[in-house]
């Protein structure tokens, strides 16, 4: 009984958010490409994100006017967002933390590898700037790179989660982007190995 309940209050609220097709779709890039929350992963603290992040950095379904084809990922690193095009007028936006001054960049690029509670091995760039830093570090829930990574081309940088949701809509990284792991893991379920990546950096 609780769970048809539940399963009624979960259509609801998909109805009210406009969501378009069910969590199995979530990666079909055509013009129906639905606006869904992903199931939360166990082991992933998901007060995290409601409780540190202001609304308007929130995940939401937003208009967006573009020429990107469904499915892109677009990064502005002005703006701290990140945008996946569902189509040419509306979005799903991600608030997002961004490379520090003299560590951002703009390009394109795709995804190139996807992993789930991601090793840390900083780069030997980064393992100069900070020699205190560990030289490898396992996925977990105490790893910086948080519950998700996203690969981005031959590059050092990814997109990934973070164990610090106070660093969202801050410049404090590297060059990566990171959002809280209920965002993570959301993005990550919605876009396969391949995905375009536009990093606007204005």
């Amino acid at each position: 009984m609780v769970a048809k309940i539940f399963g009624i209050l979960v259509a609801m609220a998909g109805a009210t958010l406009g969501v378009l097709a069910g969590p199995a779709q979530a990666q079909s890039f055509g013009s129906t490409y639905p606006i869904t929350m992903q199931e939360p992963d166990p082991g992933v603290d998901h007060t995290a994100r409601d409780v540190e992040l202001p609304p308007e950095l929130r995940r939401t379904p937003v208009f967006y006017r573009s020429d990107y084809p469904s499915g892109t990922i677009l990064v502005n690193t002005s703006d701290r967002y990140l945008y996946l095009i569902v189509d040419h007028q509306r979005a799903l936006r991600y608030g997002i933390g961004v490379g520090r001054d003299g560590f951002q960049w703009g390009g394109t690029h795709k995804i190139t590898r996807k992993a789930e509670w991601p090793d840390w091995t900083p780069p030997p760039e980064m393992i100069e700037r900070q020699p205190y830093l560990p030289r490898f570090m396992a996925g977990g829930p105490g790893n910086p790179m948080g519950a998700r990574a996203l690969y981005i081309g031959t590059t050092v940088y990814r997109i990934h989660g973070t164990n610090a949701p106070e660093t969202i809509g801050q410049a404090v990284s590297s060059g990566c982007f990171r959002l809280v792991n209920e965002d993570i893991i959301d993005l990550f379920e919605r876009v396969p190995v391949g995905t375009k990546v536009i990093v606007q950096h204005q």
